[in-house]
């Protein structure tokens, strides 16, 4: 109680914001660990965990002068991350990959989404807005695709660090499969080696940190092609949301029809633009890429700190069968997809 009290003396958001930053700092520095590097495992990653083990033990003691700071990273903290998250992308990567790369990326996230809420809503009977993160996380972009989503659903942190969860399990798993796969697929019971196997990696694995580690196990020139591929998925994340806007939009708003625009994927746009045209030094490069890294950890460090253990158990074995069942068709279908459009249109 007097930490507390010592903390409401400060500006109303420095304490919660000091606290999301100390957290995505420690984060950070976990994200550098080889070993974490090597198994797919980001500073995003670590910072919801830290958040989670932090949100159920010690913050409810501060949470009260902590809340202002801690909702505004959740929030426009993560909006600002998502914008600065362009720099990591050209119009140029898009060459790189060629016609294959862009339609296999577009047929996967079509066809992972549109199973999401098919399986998600229909057969599992989820809450549409569970079903939509979890398919947002499994079809573009892993938890930065998640937390995009978040404002345009005005979804609940439980709902979102569910999705996260099915990211972080599945797209672990897929670091492990992928090498096994590419080795499998010279047998006669595979039928035939896929067109190129870091195209499949990039477009059916969940994160960029968990696409790299899988197609580094490969081959140099695999893991170069795979993350190619990623990156061009992550830049339909801004139409994509533009999209779920109109069709979707908040659940619980209350009002039918209303638009709920995300206005941050307009700015993606533009800095993608911007740093395809005009390209930053690559000492400033470098430093925004940092600060980037930082707000988005900040934000998911906000979401574990406000995110209880009992929602996500009270959420129940629903959202692992769903992300199981994505998992699935982005390992099976993904490898129909890239076979038969890789082959058509080389």
């Amino acid at each position: 109680m007097r930490a507390a009290s010592h903390l409401q003396t400060l500006p109303p958001a420095l304490p919660g914001l000091a606290l999301s930053a100390a957290v995505a700092w420690a984060a950070m520095r976990l994200g550098d660990v080889a070993w974490l590097q090597e198994h797919g495992f980001s500073a995003l990653t670590a910072a919801i965990v830290l958040g989670i083990v932090l949100g159920n033990t010690l913050y409810p003691r501060i949470a009260a002068p902590c809340g202002d700071g801690v909702r505004f990273s959740k929030q426009t903290l993560l909006r600002a991350g998502i914008i600065l998250y362009g720099f990591r992308l050209t119009l140029q990567d898009i060459s790189h990959v060629g016609l294959a790369g862009v339609v296999i990326d577009a047929a996967m996230l079509l066809s992972t989404f549109g199973l999401a809420w098919l399986a998600g809503v229909k057969l599992l009977k989820l809450e549409r807005d569970a079903a939509l993160l979890i398919g947002a996380g499994s079809s573009i972009c892993g938890a930065a695709a998640v937390m995009a989503t978040e404002p345009v659903l005005r979804a609940r942190s439980e709902q979102v660090t569910v999705a996260i969860s099915t990211v972080v399990i599945f797209g672990s798993l897929a670091i492990f499969l992928y090498p096994l796969l590419y080795t499998l697929q010279a047998e006669p019971a595979w039928g035939a080696r896929l067109p190129d196997f870091g195209i499949y990696i990039g477009s059916t694995v969940h994160e960029v940190a968990q696409v790299l580690a899988a197609a580094r196990s490969i081959d140099q020139h695999t893991a170069d092609t795979a993350v190619i591929t990623k990156m061009v998925r992550v830049m339909m994340l801004a139409p994509f949301l533009l999209m779920l806007s109109m069709k979707a939009g908040p659940s619980c708003s209350g009002q039918r029809g209303k638009l709920s625009i995300p206005w941050f994927a307009f700015a993606f746009i533009g800095v993608v633009l911007l740093n395809s045209l005009l390209p930053l030094p690559a000492a400033v490069a470098q430093l925004v890429l940092q600060v980037d890294t930082l707000l988005l950890a900040m934000a998911m460090a906000a979401l574990g700190l406000t995110t209880h253990l009992s929602a996500i158990r009270n959420a129940g074995v629903k959202p692992m069968i769903l992300g199981a069942i994505l998992f699935a068709w982005l390992v099976i279908g993904g490898a129909l997809v890239n076979g038969a459009l890789g082959r058509l249109l080389a």
